[in-house]
């Protein structure tokens, strides 16, 4: 039988609830819900106006600018 090997060289997390994986853990541990009213659009067309956005996180500086 093959038994396939796996390595985690680091982990991540971009989420509502916190841009790294401490924030995030912590929220976990907390209960803070990432939920709220939309930000980045008008939903006045739209029956939901609740999502969980990612707040604060820029991806041109945590990728790179070539992302």
């Amino acid at each position: 039988m093959y038994k396939a090997r796996v390595v985690i060289t680091g982990l991540g997390a971009v989420t509502s609830i916190g841009l790294n994986v401490g924030e995030f853990w912590q929220s976990l541990l907390t209960g803070r819900s990432g939920a709220a009213e939309v930000t980045a659009f008008d939903t006045s067309a739209f029956r939901t106006h609740v999502a969980c956005e990612v707040k604060g996180f820029d991806a041109t500086a945590t990728l790179g600018a070539d992302t």
